[in-house]
Parts: structure tokens; sequence; C-alpha cells
């Protein structure tokens, strides 16, 4: 009954498409309630200070507008995100350690789908936002995993007091 068990279970996996993989915060297997090293998701039905976030790519380089932004310890802020390029984008806040190691697994598998409170991913011309509350100071990251785009100057930092 248990080699059948498996067996099964290979199968279920071998099935998923590569791009079913969702990473949570910290990475996978963390609930979205979860409080992480930066903070935890937001409540989009409490107050929160606005931060507009461009995206673009010109010249060659790539960008967020602001590239740092200031927070103060407890805090939730709302990521108003727009995509103004005419290149896909991402927002993944985290840790740098966390954003390294996940930029590495987009590499292997750059069309990866988020499904998390801490990321939003953007078709040219679109918006999205992010709810976040800072429970913690330090120095966080942002970036765009999509391969390539952090190498190309798509990253930023959250301060958080």
């Amino acid at each position: 009954m248990r080699s059948r068990m498996i067996g099964l279970s290979v199968m279920l996996a071998m099935a998923l498409p590569a791009t079913a993989v969702l990473a949570g915060p910290g990475g996978a297997g963390h609930g979205h309630g979860d409080e992480t090293a930066y903070g935890k998701p937001g409540d989009p039905k409490k107050p929160a200070r606005l931060v507009q976030v461009v995206m673009s790519e010109r010249d060659g380089k790539m960008s967020f507008i602001p590239d740092r932004v200031e927070v103060r310890r407890g805090e939730q802020i709302k990521l108003a995100l727009r995509n103004n390029g005419e290149l896909d984008h991402e927002l993944v806040l985290a840790t740098l350690e966390e954003n390294l190691k996940h930029a590495i697994e987009m590499q292997k598998n750059p069309d990866m789908e988020h499904d998390d409170p801490n990321a939003k991913r953007l078709m040219p011309k679109k918006t999205g936002e992010i709810v976040w509350q800072f429970t913690k100071a330090g120095e966080f990251d942002f970036s765009c995993l999509i391969p390539g785009h952090r190498a190309a100057g798509m990253t930023g930092k959250i301060i958080v007091k």
C-alpha cells in the first residue's frame, strides 16, 4: 500500500507543470499570514501610507522609481505599483539573501507564478498593489526577479527605523 501511495505522489508531482511552483514569503511552504524577517502581510481594511512605485526600462537599464523607501517600524504601507515599461516586471519584497536565493530559482524557472502577499508581477501598462506591515527594524530588499532584470538595475531598498 505504501509503495502505491509513493508511486501516486510521484505521478501527481510529475503531472504538475513547472509553472505551478509557488514561492511564499521567505520561500515555499510559508503561509500567507506568517510573519517574516521583514514583517507580515498588511490588512487592506486598515489605514496604510501610500507609496507609488513605477517600474520601467530605458536605455538598457531597468528601474524602480523610487528605489529607496523609508518606513517606521510597525507602519503599514500600500505599494501602488505601475508598470510603465514594455516588458513584464515584478516586485518581490524580502531580505536581500532571500531575494538572491529566489533569483537563482527564477533562472531555472523564469515563468514561475507568484501567489504571495509580498510579490506582484505586472504586464506592461498594468497596475497592482502590495499591502505590507513592517514589524521589524532593518534594511530590506525589493527586486524584479525575472531573469536579467535585477542585474539591469531593478532593485531597491526599504529602510525600517
